[in-house]
């Protein structure tokens, strides 16, 4: 299925001390850039896999669309 990113909110906490805080501008980088995008994945859980793999980040909460072929 074809998966179409409408919102998204993405887990930037860390709670390596390393990292430290994620600068912000990046933080909007990588929304802006997962918003709108189309996804291949099985099912919604596919979907987040993909998604985190992708971004390296782990997501809060996501809206999409099924885009029927």
């Amino acid at each position: 299925m074809k998966f179409q990113i409408t919102d998204i909110e993405f887990d930037f906490s860390s709670d390596d001390a390393t990292w430290g805080d994620v600068d912000p501008d990046y933080q909007k980088e990588i929304t802006e850039e997962t918003i709108g995008q189309l996804w291949d994945a099985d099912d919604e859980e596919d979907l987040v896999e993909e998604i985190t793999c992708a971004t390296g980040w782990c997501i809060r909460s996501i809206d999409y669309r099924i885009i029927l072929s």
